[in-house]
């Protein structure tokens, strides 16, 4: 299936350059940047004193160095809500208002200096951070392969930083494109929130592309099915959902669009096995960034465990169509939603992790 012909109106303003007052910019290159064969020796050497916050940095000034003034003007955009949330989970065929440079237009020494700042804040454990981004970009490879429908490829991600990386003042690191958004925020020299943060793939299959076998996204899916179906009927019956989801509600454009009652099972009313279920799978989301950012904001979510809703609606294995599954506690807003195939048969989810404190480091639309 084509987003043309899933997304008619989508497509129409994309021919026509109306969708949200996109502005002009070239046509996608569909350039496959073999993201995993990217060496980030050279920027691993230029910062080999520096640890943590410091040796983010020192690799942020390291690719600001190499850039040509037009392509500096274009990566370091001013920070301000529009910016920070300019943001989707669509290919470029059905949103084109991302900002900053795609991948495709740094050079490979730079993409090296890009890989380092995406394990630097994401972490590199198996299936999850930076290795689960190299898995979804290789998703849009295998996408543009079986297709050949333009606008699918990793070169099509966009990479740039919102703000000056320093150590006083708010700036972003904004990454993002089809199924994709990264928005680590930074205040004084911390992290200030991790979120929005959106990950979805298709296929969703084991495939192999650009030479490894890639699942991301598995894990997301195999903790929540041990959640559900560790579930009692009286538990289920309370966390069953009355109404059918199609999507995540809390999605690009819907920022603290948060429903005001919460629905579903309180984590108070859950063993103390089904709540380390329930961390476990709060984890496959804290745990795309830097361990020791993930164990605070892990730790903050732990003690709110007993507040915590788990709601659902579907079948309790997440893998039909329709399948839902939201986490709703005083912090952590976290959904899972099973889509039907977009561009290939099958089905493949959509899922997005925000914070109702420290979205965008607790930024607001009206800032």
């Amino acid at each position: 299936m084509r987003y043309a012909s899933i997304y008619p109106v989508l497509a129409a303003a994309v021919v026509t350059g109306s969708l949200g007052g996109c502005r002009a910019r070239p046509d996608t290159p569909d350039v496959n940047i073999h993201f995993g064969t990217i060496s980030t020796a050279a920027a691993d050497a230029q910062c080999a004193s520096s640890l943590g916050y410091a040796k983010l940095l020192c690799l942020a000034a390291g690719l600001t160095r190499t850039l040509s003034p037009e392509l500096k003007v274009r990566m370091l955009l001013p920070y301000s809500f529009k910016n920070a949330s300019s943001w989707s989970n669509f290919p470029p065929m059905g949103y084109r208002d991302r900002i900053g440079p795609m991948l495709s237009e740094f050079s490979v020494p730079q993409r090296g200096y890009i890989k380092a700042i995406l394990r630097e804040v994401s972490g590199a454990q198996p299936n999850q951070g930076l290795d689960e981004l190299e898995q979804i970009l290789n998703a849009d490879d295998y996408l543009l392969a079986k297709t050949k429908e333009a606008g699918f490829s990793s070169g099509n991600f966009h990479f740039a930083f919102l703000g000056t990386p320093s150590a006083k003042g708010i700036w972003q690191i904004y990454y993002g494109g089809h199924h994709t958004a990264l928005t680590n925020t930074y205040i004084d020299g911390r992290l200030a929130g991790a979120s929005p943060l959106f990950r979805g793939v298709e296929p969703f299959v084991r495939f192999n592309q650009n030479g490894r076998e890639n699942a991301p996204m598995l894990d997301e899916q195999a903790a929540f099915a041990r959640l559900l179906t560790s579930l009692s009927p009286a538990q289920a019956a309370k966390a069953k959902l009355s109404k059918t989801f199609t999507d995540v509600i809390v999605g690009p454009q819907r920022d603290d669009d948060f429903p005001t009652i919460r629905d579903g099972l309180k984590g108070v009313d859950l063993s103390t096995a089904q709540k380390v279920l329930l961390l476990a799978a709060i984890n496959t989301y804290v745990g795309d960034i830097d361990q020791p950012d993930a164990d605070a904001i892990l730790a903050r979510y732990r003690r709110q465990l007993d507040d915590t809703y788990v709601a659902f609606t579907g079948t309790v294995s997440v893998s039909a169509e329709n399948d839902y599954v939201r986490i709703d506690g005083p912090s952590v807003w976290i959904e899972y939603s099973m889509q039907p195939g977009r561009s290939i048969p099958g089905v493949h989810p959509h899922s997005v992790w925000r914070d109702r404190k420290t979205d965008y480091g607790g930024t607001k639309p009206t800032s």
